[in-house]
């Protein structure tokens, strides 16, 4: 499904045959090329970087590399191929034909959905702004600006779904994307998680693996909607979405590697005065972003999840792999609920613990890649584990907001947590010690001291490759 590079605005939906739609998006493009001069990376935009542009949408050669200054990026409208004859393969009207128009009866929540994940992508973008002036190499300033482009592509194709679907409403709702911005106190991001500082690279690659991770699994969710623009669109973004989690969990594997090596090498635990990341550290990073990320799953038990599913509009992650009747009506979930000063499982409708199945399947993804962060430490020799913390700790959203738990999973009082949480969560301490390590390295084939080079280039370039051009 070729893509057509020659129009203002690189599309493969046909954009020139609908001339209300171009011209609405051409009217919206502007606003967002002037969003990107405020909001977008600072002090770089006239940098050329080697990145890469999707030229097709098939899994074999979709993207090209190059040099281009952010600016001029090709940001475009790209959805995946379609399916001959494609079913909603869940809920109420499983078996039924996909719909290639918004059924008017879902109008409302369906805009809603797209809205709420539209929100996010700029919103990490301006997250991560200021990143660049403190880049550990060009490699991770090449990276920081790969997965910056490609959430402003994701906008766009929340926004081609927005105006091309749901008129007058939509074209707002595009606007107001625009409008909203990271940490604002009177306009903030949607969702709670993008509303939090990225002051540091250790934040962006705990960001990049855990946050970007539930992405993934809204995204798959997203992807076996009804609704099939909806879906192509988000099978596409999945393709780009992969190399956003790469750079989290290989940049905290170099982290990693780097502080073992110090330890190894001067044969002490206070690695601090060294220079670089010490692991109880690490384990205080991971501990925050991952119940920050935990919570965007929303509460165990939701009517607004069983909606969506009973609808056709949100389906379960890899839903059409699983072996079941794909109605859920008389299916049955095990949700943990507190007891004691602990918790247990409980049965509950299998339609309203949609989002804790989702979190479950989350949970298990996020605990693969912690598992082969520990082969770095384990190759290294050093005795040390580092472990995902219990998902009722440091909850803010969900049936645990109100309680105090520790990462082990017991339930404590606000006196026991209030004399803890340092030992749990990253201290004001912590976070200075890491932002007094963020010093710019931008000669070539440099790293900072406190991560380790990668082990390969990107795109099959050397490690001292001159990722952005001075």
């Amino acid at each position: 499904m070729a893509i057509d590079y020659n129009s203002r605005i690189p599309n493969n939906v046909n954009l020139s045959d609908n001339r209300r739609l171009q011209r609405a998006l051409e009217d919206w493009q502007p606003k967002f090329l002037d969003w990107w001069g405020d909001m977008g990376p600072a002090g770089f935009q006239a940098r050329e970087a080697y990145l890469r542009t999707a030229i097709s949408v098939d899994a074999q050669g979709w993207a090209n590399f190059g040099y281009v200054k952010m600016p001029d990026y090709r940001w475009g409208i790209f959805l995946a191929e379609p399916e001959a004859e494609r079913k909603v393969n869940f809920g109420d009207h499983k078996g039924e034909a996909a719909w290639q128009e918004v059924p008017g009866e879902y109008r409302g929540v369906l805009r809603r959905l797209i809205v709420t994940q539209g929100d996010t992508e700029p919103a990490s973008v301006e997250q991560q702004r200021l990143l660049g002036q403190t880049c550990p190499s060009l490699y991770d300033l090449r990276n920081l600006f790969q997965i910056n482009v490609e959430e402003g592509r994701h906008l766009w194709a929340m926004v081609y779904l927005l105006d091309a679907y749901f008129g007058r409403d939509g074209r707002e709702e595009a606007e107001a994307l625009l409008q909203r911005r990271s940490g604002d106190a009177d306009k903030p991001r949607i969702l709670g998680a993008f509303n939090e500082a990225t002051p540091d690279w250790l934040s962006f690659f705990m960001f990049t693996f855990f946050t970007d991770r539930d992405g993934k699994f809204q995204l798959a969710s997203l992807a076996e909607s009804g609704f099939d623009p909806l879906s192509r669109t988000c099978r596409f973004m999945l393709t780009e979405e992969a190399h956003h989690m790469f750079v989290g969990e290989t940049g905290i594997s170099r982290v990693l590697q780097r502080t073992c090596e110090v330890m190894r090498d001067f044969k002490t635990d206070d690695v601090r005065k060294h220079g670089v990341i010490d692991l109880p550290t690490m384990q205080k990073y991971l501990n925050f972003h991952f119940s920050v990320s935990v919570d965007l799953f929303g509460s165990e038990l939701s009517t607004n999840a069983a909606n969506y599913y009973t609808m056709g509009i949100k389906g379960r992650f890899d839903e059409t792999r699983i072996t079941d009747d794909h109605k859920l009506s008389d299916a049955s979930y095990r949700v943990l609920e507190a007891h004691g000063d602990g918790f247990r499982e409980k049965e509950e409708a299998a339609l309203t613990a949609l989002n804790e199945r989702l979190r479950d399947d989350y949970v298990a993804d996020c605990a693969r890649g912690v598992m082969r962060w520990n082969q770095v430490i384990k190759r290294a020799g050093i005795d040390f584990e580092l472990k995902l913390p219990h998902r009722a700790f440091h909850r803010q959203i969900g049936q645990f907001s109100e309680l105090r738990v520790d990462p082990q999973g017991k339930i404590i009082s606000q006196a026991e947590w209030d004399a803890k949480h340092h030992q749990w969560l990253p201290t004001d301490e912590d976070r200075l010690f890491v932002i007094s390590l963020m010093k710019p390295v931008t000669e070539i084939g440099k790293y900072a001291n406190w991560i380790a080079p990668p082990a390969r280039g990107i795109n099959n370039m050397p490690v001292d490759f001159e990722y952005v051009r001075a």
